[in-house]
């Protein structure tokens, strides 16, 4: 199924930051989906592998953060699939067994978790699309980034590198793609497509590697290496892990000096192989925020209001609540003042003993 990209429709700003106040104009006041005693609910979240390191450094900590903040007295039942979703199914039926007020679902497949979404409306437990959007019109709430927008950040910044060191137009590109069960891998493809395929460089072949698996991403970038050599002049990367494969790859090759890589999630190894240059770019999610806002939509499906959200995403002619929040760009000239002065890593955590003469060269301390 085509899914629709959220719209971006305007609400009040205070219901992006207030959630518990908003209502949804579909559904107003309804309060069917209450908990017998939203002040010690249950929320489960359920996410979708370990491979990508923000899931549990970020996402975990800062909606489980969150959930105790504003109900101490409520719990997070938590899961984790290993990018299995048959594993997540189940997960998903035993925290529905053991009697969740609400959903809060990365899937790891976005087609087969609407199973899981049915069997939650069955129950009466709200189902909130955690970074991924599930094919299911019953869903309660999407919050997300801008997935086509991360893929054009990263395309335009390689593209743009690849111009600034003179790189011919006959020179070509490798695209490392997300997960093909990863709805959001699309449509990092497809915003990447968007300006590679206008830029003048030529995609010289491209992967969907399972289960965002850098080892996966290592191995076949190290054959392409072996068919096309000195013609590979960047690589398109989706995330840092695959990024970490890539560039693996590219030097036990010996290639040097690198072709400019790219990446996503801003990790810590991120944004310390940028500051050392064998990465080029990473794209900065507002991860926290993302965990938080979601966080609040539980609350608030557990009181059985309705939260709103900035925007709709349309799905089996339904229009779910969504809030899609914007990346950001990173490379090493603003990579302390997105990265770190922000909040989302601290010095301590990059500038290891390892990276501290990188760190100085490029006046973090």
């Amino acid at each position: 199924m085509r899914l629709l990209r959220a719209s971006s429709v305007l609400v009040a700003v205070a219901c992006l930051f207030t959630i518990v106040g908003c209502t949804n104009a579909v559904a107003p006041g309804d309060s069917s989906h209450a908990t017998a005693d939203p002040d010690h609910a249950t929320i489960g979240l359920l996410l979708p592998d370990s491979t990508t390191t923000r899931y549990e450094s970020t996402d975990r900590p800062a909606f489980e953060a969150r959930i105790a903040e504003r109900c101490p007295g409520c719990k997070v039942a938590y899961q984790n699939a290993s990018a299995d979703a048959a594993r997540q199914q189940t997960q998903a039926e035993s925290m529905l067994a053991q009697g969740v007020s609400v959903l809060v679902l990365d899937a790891v497949d976005g087609e087969a978790a609407a199973s899981i979404v049915n069997e939650a409306s069955a129950k009466g437990v709200p189902v909130i699309a955690y970074d991924r959007i599930i094919d299911s019109p019953d869903l309660a709430y999407f919050v997300s980034a801008d997935n086509g927008k991360v893929g054009e950040l990263q395309a335009q910044a390689l593209v743009d590198r690849l111009h600034a060191l003179g790189t011919k137009p006959d020179s070509g590109i490798l695209m490392v793609n997300g997960s093909p069960t990863d709805n959001n891998a699309i449509h990092f493809k497809e915003g990447a497509h968007s300006v590679i395929d206008s830029s003048g460089y030529k995609v010289l072949a491209e992967y969907d590697t399972p289960d965002w698996d850098g080892s996966e991403a290592q191995t076949w970038v190290a054959g392409q290496i072996t068919q096309f050599g000195d013609r590979i002049a960047g690589v398109y990367a989706a995330n840092d892990g695959l990024a970490q494969g890539a560039i693996a790859a590219l030097q036990a090759a010996g290639t040097n000096p690198l072709p400019p890589v790219t990446g996503q999630d801003a990790e810590v190894a991120a944004a310390q192989r940028i500051l050392a240059g064998t990465q080029y770019m990473t794209v900065y999610k507002p991860i926290r925020r993302q965990a938080q806002l979601a966080a609040d939509a539980a609350l608030a499906l557990a009181r059985g209001e309705s939260p709103q959200g900035t925007g709709t995403t349309t799905i089996g002619g339904k229009d779910i609540p969504t809030v899609t929040l914007t990346p950001v760009a990173v490379t090493v000239d603003n990579l302390k003042k997105v990265v770190i002065d922000s909040g989302f890593h601290t010095v301590e955590q990059i500038c290891t003993p390892a990276y501290e003469v990188y760190c100085r060269e490029h006046g973090i301390s």
